[in-house]
């Protein structure tokens, strides 16, 4: 049996890591559970689970659970815990995976943050620990799946998008979305930071800089389309031209439970299965960067490399945070990371000081602009 630490256990990933793990008693145990803030679901966590170690990040300890800041990678190195599912949403969940992967551990990673601001450290922390990243992203996670047991790397990959819920709208629309309009994603269930950062595409130009790391592709062979089904997760496309894709019906179980497992499956009947005829039409069209400059934003930040990444993720996250409690208008989003990005001086990304004071920088720009 596996230990299992779980990061952000209150959250939509962390839900969905539960409803995994009940299901395969024997292949897994919980060793801990963490929490950013909220201590009545993790109250409730505890009581099921009895875990080793629970504890809340921002709240009181009690009744068995700890609190603090350190939480996040006590939980994450300790000696009963095999796999640590980081699941923590923003740039708070970098010094976890770090730390579990200087450990040893196999960091089944939902914290995109951690790459897209440290790739290149977590790629060393990884070397030097002897820990692995293992995706839990569906686009990341269907990349791996159509790798599995080849010699051969990808020549190009391509990830989907769903679209998001405002896809099809027009402009001056779009721009006014209110909170409410904006949480309504079509295909997933997701917690609010992320459901805006698809609503944006800033989740997508995340995924891409991911793939750069994950994969180790340039920028130019990590391709986008919209796929408004979510039926088809990703596309690898190997040297001689010839592709695969990985499909099925929106959930985050099934990369959850492969990144638990990876190389290996488990049999597992607690998704639907896949039914072609049910999953109907199968559409793909180009994402339209005019109307989401934010997906442009993040790509090109990838691109010049060093801190730019880390710089458009603080901007983003004080910008989302700003839009998500009504203190300035959706279409105000992409104009902020902008702003962030013009006044950052882009410097080296090889220490985890640089990173942070990049970070902090940003943060007090994207403030200043919204």
């Amino acid at each position: 049996m596996r230990g299992i630490a779980l990061l952000g256990s209150t959250g939509s990933i962390g839900t969905s890591t539960l409803n995994v793990l009940r299901r395969h008693p024997d292949a897994f145990h919980l060793a801990a559970l963490v929490t950013g803030s909220n201590r009545e679901a993790l109250g409730a966590q505890v009581r099921e689970w009895r875990p080793a170690f629970a504890a809340v990040v921002h709240g009181e300890a009690g009744d068995g659970i700890s609190a603090g800041r350190d939480a996040l990678v006590e939980a994450a190195t300790r000696d009963d815990v095999d796999i640590v599912v980081n699941a923590v949403v923003g740039a708070v969940g970098l010094d976890a995976t770090l730390a579990a992967l200087r450990a040893g551990k196999r960091v089944a990673l939902a914290n995109k943050e951690s790459l897209v601001m440290a790739g290149a450290l977590v790629a060393a922390a990884a070397r030097d620990g002897g820990g692995e990243v293992v995706p839990i992203d569906s686009e990341h996670s269907a990349v791996l799946q159509c790798l599995a047991g080849r010699a051969a790397g990808p020549h190009r990959v391509i990830l989907t998008a769903s679209g998001g819920p405002f896809r099809t709208w027009e402009a001056a629309r779009r721009e006014a979305a209110t909170v409410e309009e904006a949480l309504q994603h079509p295909t997933w269930r997701m917690g609010a930071k992320i459901t805006v950062d698809s609503a944006t595409l800033a989740n997508k130009a995340l995924e891409v800089i991911e793939a750069h790391f994950l994969f180790g592709l340039p920028f130019d062979r990590i391709d986008v389309v919209v796929h408004p089904q979510s039926i088809v997760h990703a596309f690898v496309e190997f040297a001689d031209r010839s592709m695969l894709a990985q499909l099925g019906f929106p959930t985050m179980e099934v990369p959850i439970l492969y990144a638990l497992t990876h190389p290996d499956r488990l049999d597992d009947a607690g998704t639907t299965p896949f039914d072609p005829v049910a999953a109907g039409d199968l559409t793909f069209e180009p994402i339209n960067r005019e109307a989401f400059p934010t997906f442009g934003l993040g790509v090109a930040a990838g691109r010049a490399g060093g801190t730019a990444p880390a710089v458009f993720n603080a901007a983003n996250e004080v910008a989302v945070a700003a839009f998500l409690n009504r203190e300035m208008p959706f279409g105000r989003i992409p104009r902020v990371i902008e702003a962030a990005l013009a006044r950052a001086a882009t410097g080296r990304a090889d220490s985890l000081e640089a990173i942070r004071a990049a970070d902090a920088q940003a943060r007090r720009d994207a403030a200043e602009a919204c």
